[in-house]
């Protein structure tokens, strides 16, 4: 018990270190990523709590990466998915071979004119190393397949409706990916 105490210490200390605040997970409880809050593309706050009870794919993306491609699969998966609970969530990031030079605005209009993109893009953030952002903190300090560090750019994070992360895909690990494409089937919310 001491020493999961002290993981969910180390945990949140990690999380506050970051640029934007975890909301306070209920007492008791391990963080999740409805803890945090993020910005939009366009700058507005955004709880990821207010996606509670939806499927994620949290990814890390790129304007000007041999994977820019994956937007186009994304929007498709999106689009497959959206009324039975999935959430695309894109995360533009520079941390790979200043692959996302752009600011914000020219992401966002790249992105909707190129991919026709409609599923909800936040704010460029870095994914790795001391200043990663702090839900990017806490994905890549997930144990076994639902963590580890993020790779390349379009690495993704599926997460189950109730916040757990399921398990963190490679960037080679395409959108259309008969592999991907089973897991969101079986993380979609239940219809009651």
């Amino acid at each position: 018990m001491l020493v999961r105490a002290r993981s969910l210490l180390a945990t949140l200390s990690l999380l506050a270190a970051g640029g934007l605040a975890a909301e306070p997970a209920p007492k008791g409880a391990p963080p999740s990523v409805y803890d945090f809050v993020v910005k939009t593309i366009d700058g507005q706050d955004r709880s990821l709590a207010d996606y509670r009870g939806k499927a994620l794919l949290i990814v890390n993306t790129a304007s000007e990466c041999g994977y820019t491609p994956q937007y186009a699969g994304l929007q498709s998966l999106y689009e497959k998915y959206k009324e039975q609970g999935l959430v695309v969530l894109a995360f533009p990031s520079n941390d790979f071979g200043g692959q996302e030079p752009g600011s914000n605005a020219e992401i966002k209009k790249f992105c909707e004119l190129r991919y026709k993109t409609t599923f909800p893009l936040f704010a460029k953030i870095d994914v790795k190393g001391e200043a990663a952002a702090p839900l990017y903190k806490y994905l890549t300090h997930l144990p076994g397949k639902q963590g580890g560090a993020v790779t390349w750019n379009f690495n993704k994070f599926l997460v189950a409706p109730d916040g757990t992360v399921v398990e963190h895909f490679d960037s080679k690990v395409a959108p259309d990916s008969p592999t991907l494409d089973r897991q969101i089937q079986q993380v979609l919310p239940k219809k009651s």
